[in-house]
């Protein structure tokens, strides 16, 4: 990376490269071990994340998905841990359309899971209605909220076991570890590596915590993406009319099939996400919705880009 040279600025590193390249930093490769992690931060160090070698050297990715897993699940052992009955101190997740569906299902097994549109003024407003609120988007930007109900509880709470009282403190130190305010992401990496130390993981053991969907994101030109009006937080098409019901005969074809399209907030494209069970499935899905997206917002045939099914 280079602040002088035009166009190199965070090339080739950052938390945006990893999660979008999906591989190793160049500076990293001849660095980091089978069975070592890293992470790696963006610019103005307000996204987080996690990698690691597998065991046969091969690269694997710990993204925002998985702080929320890996950190809402510790939160939610401490809280029972330390004697607090779970309906006076509810631990919630918020997440986007984006998130992984392994990740929803994985943690709607064990806590409240909310879905909302995309946006930290989305995610950041719902945590608050948690006790403890749990909010990391897919590309690593977050936190954990903890209301004043929950900090006075915490407080107050009067422990009846030194197991108790041990939990009691860790949740303490937690609320005095985490920057509530939404871009800290070197705070984020200490409330990793805490939970991590505190459970003993390395980065296989987190990983193994649930296994992703393969995932594919497409992005098509249209003439006027205000033409694309979307509901259930993204999740649903209801202009153009009858876009939707295409797309959810298509996702039946395929198995653990899911797919939204949602309008950008800045230029005239429209973004598709797609996942099912097998990697070739979750691209093939992608893609076609991508020429339902096409045809459907009148784009020219000569230019329709030929990955589009």
């Amino acid at each position: 990376t280079s602040i002088n040279k035009q166009g190199v600025l965070n090339k080739g590193c950052g938390a945006d490269f990893v999660k979008t390249q999906q591989k190793l930093p160049p500076s990293m490769a001849p660095l980091l071990k089978p069975n070592q992690r890293a992470c790696s931060l963006d610019g103005d160090a307000d996204r987080l994340m996690y990698y690691y070698l597998d065991k046969t050297g091969a690269f694997r990715m710990l993204d925002g998905d998985k702080i929320a897993g890996l950190v809402a699940g510790f939160l939610v052992e401490l809280v029972n841990a330390a004697g607090i009955p779970a309906e006076r101190m509810p631990v919630g997740v918020v997440q986007t359309a984006y998130a992984n569906g392994a990740s929803t299902d994985y943690l709607t097994q064990r806590m409240p899971v909310q879905c909302v549109p995309t946006g930290v003024k989305h995610l950041h407003h719902a945590a608050e209605r948690y006790s403890i609120g749990v909010y990391f988007e897919a590309n690593g930007h977050g936190t954990v909220l903890f209301s004043s109900n929950a900090l006075h509880l915490i407080k107050a709470h009067e422990p009846h076991t030194p197991a108790q009282q041990t939990a009691l403190n860790n949740l303490l130190a937690l609320t005095e570890l985490i920057n509530q305010t939404v871009g800290d992401a070197l705070s984020d990496m200490l409330l990793v590596e805490t939970v991590l130390a505190h459970k003993g993981y390395g980065g296989a053991e987190w990983d193994a915590l649930y296994t992703d969907l393969p995932n594919r994101l497409v992005k098509v030109s249209v003439k006027d993406r205000n033409a694309f009006k979307t509901t259930d937080a993204e999740r649903k098409l209801v202009e153009p009319e009858g876009l939707q019901k295409k797309l959810d005969e298509l996702m039946k074809r395929y198995s653990q099939g899911r797919a939204f399209v949602r309008p950008s907030g800045t230029e005239d494209v429209v973004r598709v996400y797609a996942e099912a069970a097998h990697k070739a499935e979750a691209d093939e899905l992608a893609f076609k919705v991508a020429g339902l997206v096409y045809d459907t917002a009148g784009g020219d045939p000569a230019t329709r880009p030929k990955e589009f099914m």
